[in-house]
Parts: C-alpha cells; sequence; structure tokens
C-alpha cells in the first residue's frame, strides 16, 4: 500500500545531486550510464510513500541505481514535494520539472534525451502514470508525450481514485482522503484511469503483485490505456499485502530477482525503436 515507500536501503554512491526548483525537496541523483558508447537512455524513478513520505536517499532500492547503468541507462531517483505542504497536482508537477532539468542537461550527463522512460512505486507508481496520461503536467514544464518514450508503474493501486476511495483498504483510507481531498472532479483529474484517453505516453509495462486492489487497478488502467492507443504489456508476480508491495521495489534490478528480467527485457525492447 502506498504509505510502504521506503524500504531503508542506503543510497548507492556515485551519484550527482541535481536541483530542478527553489524548494530543497525539488531535487533529483543521477548515475551515469557503465560503458555507454554515445547519449544513453534514462530512466527517471519516483519514490513512493503515500504522497506525504518517502525519500531519494533510501526508498529506490539498493539495486536500481547499480543494475540500469550497468545496463548502459542513466538512473535518476528524485525527490518531490509532499503532502500536505504540496498537492498531489503538484508532486506531478514536479516529476515533469525533474525530467526537464534532466532534458536541459542531456549533452553534459550523456542522456538521449529521445529516450526517457518513467519509473514509479506505490504513489509513485500513481505519479508517473498521471504525468503519462495527463499531458498537461509535461506541457507544464515545456514537454510533451514525445519527450517520453514509456511508464513502468510499480504496484499502484490508485489509478482510479474514487473506486479506490471506495473500495480500497480501509487502513489507507485518510491517506487517500489527506492526498485526493473530497471533490469527485478533483479526484477523477487526478485518476490516470480517467485520463488514459489519448492521447497518452506512447508505452506501459504496469507490474504489481498479487494484492487485489492493486491487480484490479493496474488491470482496468491497461485496459484504459489500450483504449487510448497505448502500448501495453502486464507484469504480474508472486507477493502479497504490504511485504510484497515492498518487496518489488526492494528487489528490482536484483539480478536474481524475476521481475527485473521482465523489466530488463521490455526495456532493450523500447530502446531498440
Amino acid at each position: 500500500m502506498e504509505r510502504m515507500g521506503a524500504d531503508n536501503a542506503p543510497k548507492v554512491p556515485g551519484s550527482e545531486t541535481i536541483s530542478y526548483g527553489a524548494d530543497p525537496l525539488q531535487a533529483l541523483d543521477i548515475w551515469r550510464a557503465k560503458g555507454a558508447k554515445g547519449p544513453a537512455p534514462l530512466i527517471v524513478f519516483v519514490h513512493g510513500g503515500g504522497w506525504k513520505r518517502g525519500d531519494k536517499d533510501n526508498a529506490t532500492g539498493r539495486f536500481k541505481a547499480v543494475h540500469y547503468p550497468g545496463q548502459g541507462y542513466a538512473f535518476a531517483s528524485i525527490n518531490y514535494r509532499l503532502v500536505p505542504a504540496a498537492k498531489v497536482e503538484q508532486q506531478a508537477a514536479d516529476v515533469a520539472g525533474a525530467v526537464r532539468a534532466l532534458v536541459d542537461r542531456a549533452a553534459a550527463l550523456g542522456i538521449d534525451r529521445r529516450r526517457i522512460v518513467l519509473m514509479g512505486h506505490s504513489a509513485g507508481a500513481h505519479l508517473v502514470a498521471l504525468v503519462g496520461t495527463d499531458e498537461r503536467y509535461l506541457k507544464g514544464a515545456g514537454l510533451s508525450f514525445a519527450d517520453i518514450a514509456g511508464v513502468i508503474p510499480i504496484d499502484g493501486a490508485a489509478y482510479d481514485v474514487p473506486a479506490q476511495m471506495s473500495d480500497g483498504p480501509p487502513i489507507m483510507q485518510k491517506t487517500y482522503a489527506q492526498a485526493f481531498g473530497t471533490d469527485p472532479v478533483r479526484q477523477k483529474a487526478l485518476s490516470p484511469t480517467t485520463q488514459a484517453v489519448a492521447p497518452n505516453a506512447p508505452a506501459f509495462l504496469l507490474l504489481y503483485v498479487q494484492r487485489p486492489d492493486g491487480v484490479r487497478q493496474a488491470k482496468a488502467l491497461g485496459a484504459a490505456l489500450e483504449k487510448g492507443g497505448s502500448r501495453v504489456e502486464h507484469g504480474s508476480f508472486p507477493g502479497e499485502g504490504l511485504k510484497g508491495h515492498a518487496e518489488i521495489n526492494r528487489s528490482l534490478g536484483d539480478p536474481g530477482y524475476a521481475p527485473t528480467g521482465a523489466v530488463d527485457a521490455w526495456l532493450k525492447r523500447l530502446f531498440a525503436r
């Protein structure tokens, strides 16, 4: 569930920190691609934490910042402003603003600005899915869906906010109410499944474990995205409850963990286009 964004893994060394706004939380770390010949694809990771907590220094997991640069990709992990000091709309704008800052530094960082993937876990999965379906956030940063090659939401469960607030786990209802309020119009506006009419980012890989609400929400989002014209693949993996929810984030990037291979194969196909 969305409150389980952090796994207390230590920050992987070797990054460069970039500020993309005036707020101290508007900052990101980037690890450059290893052995890249020419500009490298970029993965931008957005942590979870119920929209109100989490941090790039301990919620990214210990494998991603090693594995993806080793695969020849640049890897960035961002912080963003948190609820209640900021609204979810501002968080989505922060995701887009972080991408803009990286695009502006693409030449210096060795990034291929035309091969960028957004990846996020839990609340971060919701945010990357929102940015990948509602173009106003990218447009606010001077970007568009043409600047995003694909999106990987990891075990989110709030792609349809009103549905999750109606039938999601009782333990999360206060968190949802704090993030999304009581206005049904706003709730729908912040729902990637509702926003997933064309246009959207061109490709999505939806990863999830066996939490009933997460599976239900991911399948509904996938169907809406396909109807909207995006290419959609699903990665359904073992794991239940909070333990499974945390594990898919904590272990992604571990070569021995099944979702890692699924993501690697998808990225190779995507970046080969």
